[in-house]
């Protein structure tokens, strides 16, 4: 078992009478790279700061390699790199300045280098922030976050912004460093590219945690569908309901494959009550397919 870098306990923050966090624990294990997801406004900013010792919370406790962190303990600070939000740009000073600003004494020109080299930051890094686009500030906040080789990396939203190439890029430089053993808890919105690349998964919905669980397991109990277009999609769900197949609750027909789920017989079944077959996909569920059934059972439980 690995060791854990990040534990929270009970964490409770309120905003107000708006209680924001409620009663969050969840742990980070070392050289992971985790996924905290959810809607817009369900806490995970709220989380990430708290995690960064920017703000007081009412109750709980947050410790990262064994320092507690709080608003007036920030030891553990020195292991961690942070991207938050939008990153904090000197218009006047150029990407190189800002490196050499915020990089600690240990850091050597040469680190600072190889980021920017594999972040390709090369051709612009000697010119003033004020005339950067937002992808290249986007990544000098993240060359910013890397540059002290932190044992933790916390980046919020880290692909905004972000062409293709430049996601890439990115993917290829945090799985190298997650497999010399840096730990990542990363926020994002775009599923497709958190998918990617992160070994867990940490669910946040209004304030709770909804789902801790390791990528693999979320996938194992993913649902395989086969998918049909038929000349009548409302008779096509009866038929196959009252045949003994499971359907899945989308919108077109989607049959839960099992072991002994055959195409064969399925297509037959169909033709002999008269409805034509247009198309068959096997559809396997992504994480933002995962990630909708979580939030609509979890609501479905509250109700």
């Amino acid at each position: 078992m690995a060791d854990t870098i990040l534990n929270v306990e009970h964490l409770n923050k309120n905003f107000g009478s708006k209680q924001v966090l409620k009663d969050v624990s969840f742990s980070v294990q070392t050289g992971h790279i985790v996924g905290l997801v959810g809607p817009n406004g369900a806490g995970k900013s709220t989380i990430m700061k708290a995690v960064l010792g920017l703000f007081n919370y009412a109750s709980g406790k947050i410790t990262i390699d064994g320092d507690s962190v709080s608003p007036t303990s920030h030891k553990a600070m020195d292991k961690v790199g942070a991207l938050i939000e939008y990153p904090g740009i000197y218009p006047f000073l150029s990407g190189m300045q800002h490196l050499k600003l915020f990089s600690k004494d240990a850091t050597s020109q040469d680190q600072i280098d190889d980021i920017v080299d594999k972040m390709k930051m090369t051709s612009y890094i000697n010119r003033k922030a004020k005339n950067y686009s937002l992808g290249m500030k986007q990544k000098l906040g993240i060359a910013l976050a890397l540059v002290n080789r932190p044992k933790f990396v916390i980046l919020d939203e880290p692909m905004n912004g972000l062409d293709p190439q430049a996601n890439k890029d990115l993917r290829t430089i945090i799985l190298e460093l997650a497999k010399q053993g840096t730990t990542f808890l990363i926020s994002s919105h775009i599923l497709s590219e958190l998918e990617k690349l992160i070994d867990d998964l940490v669910v946040i919905d209004k304030g709770q945690i909804v789902y801790t669980q390791s990528m693999a397991a979320l996938e194992s109990g993913g649902k395989k569908l086969l998918v049909v277009k038929t000349s009548d999609d409302a008779k096509a769900k009866d038929v196959l309901a009252q045949g003994g197949y499971q359907l899945d609750k989308a919108a077109e027909v989607s049959i839960v494959e099992k072991d002994d789920t055959k195409m064969a017989d399925v297509i037959k079944l169909l033709s002999d009550n008269g409805i034509d077959i247009e198309d068959v996909q096997h559809v396997h569920s992504d994480l933002e397919t995962s990630l909708l059934a979580l939030l609509r059972n979890d609501k479905v439980k509250e109700s």
